[in-house]
């Protein structure tokens, strides 16, 4: 996407989307087909007090570091506690919380420029993505191509719940389910396997083109560059160490065979938290072709009423789900402010203001049941 000049503003080096064109996603507020409505939006942040794109690496650095203290102090608890002990059981929800909460800062990683906060990048994917099995070269691709114009809402899109729940489908529920059920095996083995995969190159080609990305749909095809090769590869070798220890240390008798499927229940319980934020992340009223700047816009849901469970599967603010399509440039600690700003500075009868749900029962439902009666199929 050509890059543009920066525009006039008050606050140096502040520009609508100029990290847009690094971080590799495509801004819809910048297409030229965007509606006027949408043009008022982005003259509307332009006039915030302070640079709403400018990233404060303190502000990463700490939610990072409260958050993986919380997580592997309560994971350690849990998994090194007494088998059904009361001590294991209160530690196992905060252990996933906290455990879901470090996990989802790979979006904040994913939307950071090549160049920026490097060290960040580093040390999330060693200690954390490494460990969960959840390394950032995994999940960066998949997430830009579902921010992309020419991808979203479409069947390959790797992030619309659409394409593998069907509302109102009871069939459909239920493998939706079965295959949530299997996921965190499935990656298991695949970083376990790794090695298996250079047998052969066409092996090896299949598995980066439709096994290196943490989706359920089975229909995205990963577009491959020599970098996402070359990182692949980086983290693929630590994971393959990582889940390959698991075994190990329990044939060595370092760890009990229970250790097996509590670190299971722990994976499925996070996923199970990042799939219901999915289910309430857009409408999913797309019709499989890809969308105008305008559909992709209201397709998407702003949270701001801070009920519990929006608070608790929407982490980092990212709950303003469609002010960060509208502009995925915006880092997340600047989220809340940037709309706040938009519902002082936008004229009552912009679409925009339109975005704000309820909660995330009152769109996830619908995801789920969609107009009609569950039925068999």
């Amino acid at each position: 996407m050509e890059c543009i000049a920066p525009q006039a503003s008050p606050h140096a080096g502040f520009s609508i989307g100029a990290r847009s064109s690094v971080e590799g996603a495509e801004d819809p507020a910048r297409d030229a087909a965007a509606p006027a409505w949408v043009s008022e939006v982005r003259q509307a942040l332009k006039s915030a007090p302070d640079d709403p794109f400018r990233v404060k690496p303190w502000r990463y650095w700490c939610d990072f570091l409260i958050s993986i203290t919380c997580a592997y102090s309560a994971a350690t608890i849990y998994l090194l506690a007494p088998l059904g002990s009361w001590s294991q059981i209160a530690a196992f929800p905060l252990a996933a919380f906290w455990l879901y909460r470090l996990g989802s800062l790979v979006h904040e990683v994913c939307h950071l420029g090549s160049h920026e906060m490097r060290a960040f990048k580093v040390a999330w994917n060693v200690l954390v993505g490494t460990f969960t099995l959840t390394p950032s070269p995994f999940f960066t691709r998949q997430h830009r191509d579902h921010h992309s114009m020419k991808m979203f809402g479409t069947p390959e899109d790797p992030e619309y719940v659409a394409n593998v729940l069907e509302g109102g489908n009871l069939r459909s529920f239920l493998g939706y389910t079965a295959y949530m059920l299997v996921f965190p095996l499935l990656v298991f083995l695949r970083f376990l396997l790794a090695p298996l995969t250079f047998l052969h190159p066409a092996l090896r080609e299949t598995v980066l083109e439709r096994a290196s990305s943490l989706t359920l749909n089975t229909r995205y095809h990963r577009r491959l560059t020599p970098f996402d090769r070359r990182a692949i590869l980086g983290v693929e070798a630590l994971c393959f160490l990582r889940s390959a220890a698991i075994p190990l240390t329990i044939f060595l008798g370092l760890a009990p065979l229970s250790r097996i499927p509590l670190l299971y229940l722990l994976a499925l319980a996070t996923f199970f938290m990042n799939q219901m934020r999915q289910l309430a992340d857009h409408h999913f009223d797309g019709d499989g072709k890809p969308a105008t700047v305008e559909d992709h816009i209201l397709d998407s849901c702003n949270f701001t009423r801070k009920d519990p469970l929006t608070l608790l599967f929407f982490p980092f603010a990212i709950r303003y789900h469609a002010l960060h399509h509208l502009f995925p440039s915006l880092p997340y600690h600047n989220l809340e402010s940037a709309h706040l700003h938009l519902v002082r500075s936008l004229s009552p009868d912009n679409p925009y203001l339109g975005l704000d749900e309820p909660g995330w029962w009152s769109v996830a439902k619908r995801t789920i049941w969609g107009q009609e009666p569950v039925t068999a199929g």
